[in-house]
């Protein structure tokens, strides 16, 4: 069994000979980017600065943004958020597993007609959870608690906007946990395909725009050194 993160082999264009990279390394350079943990400062750091690096290389390629993740920071998740909004690229949000609390906000936030569900995938909301420490001060608190319910709101008109619901649906379903199916996840307007031809369609797209694209550097490269 292998330890640690597999490497495949890479060639880019220019390079003499391949070399062996991580896959997540590989996979970044085909502009999948992967969100498979709970989301914190870190990992959200490195998502923002991949989708920035990604922006500046080619900001006429949209991105695959692959989820499979329980939620997390709420602050974190919005900074992911408000950068997919701004860039350029389009970015295809994908849920492959689970897509909880924070990570089906980031779910809702792809690019409208490109939030994609596998077929087995599971969506769930719920709304902002305030982790009170009993040893700080009620005025501390009382100020925590102000911004969960600045974030609350903001949660919610945000679904609003992007799914077509109504608030009222949006209250209830994020009053208490409520999971859904890929296709109860599509009717909810939270992602809008189910299934797997879309990807396969985009992915064939791809795969031929990077073909095309090495093709033109190689002779780009040939008639430099000519």
């Amino acid at each position: 069994m292998p330890v640690g993160v597999p490497k495949v082999p890479f060639q880019g264009p220019g390079d003499g000979s391949a070399y062996w990279v991580d896959i997540y390394n590989r996979l970044y350079r085909q502009r999948a980017l992967f969100l498979g943990q709970t989301i914190d400062s870190t990992i959200t750091n490195q998502i923002v600065g991949l989708i920035t690096y990604l922006t500046i290389e080619d900001s006429t390629r949209e991105m695959d943004f692959f989820i499979n993740c329980p939620g997390g920071s709420i602050v974190s998740g919005l900074a992911i958020y408000d950068l997919m909004q701004v860039v350029e690229p389009d970015v295809q949000t994908i849920c492959i597993g689970v897509a909880a609390s924070m990570a089906a906000f980031l779910l809702l936030g792809g690019e409208i007609t490109k939030r994609i569900a596998f077929p087995h995938a599971r969506v769930m909301m719920h709304q902002p959870i305030a982790d009170l420490n009993p040893k700080i001060k009620a005025a501390d608190s009382i100020l925590e608690l102000n911004e969960i319910i600045i974030m609350y709101y903001t949660i919610i008109n945000t679904y609003v906007q992007r799914t077509g619901k109504p608030s009222w649906v949006i209250y209830k379903d994020i009053s208490r946990d409520t999971f859904m199916s890929a296709e109860e996840a599509q009717a909810h307007g939270i992602v809008d395909h189910v299934g797997l031809d879309s990807i396969r369609e985009q992915h064939k797209k791809k795969q031929e725009e990077y073909k095309k694209k090495r093709e033109e550097e190689y002779k780009k490269n040939i008639n430099n050194i000519e």
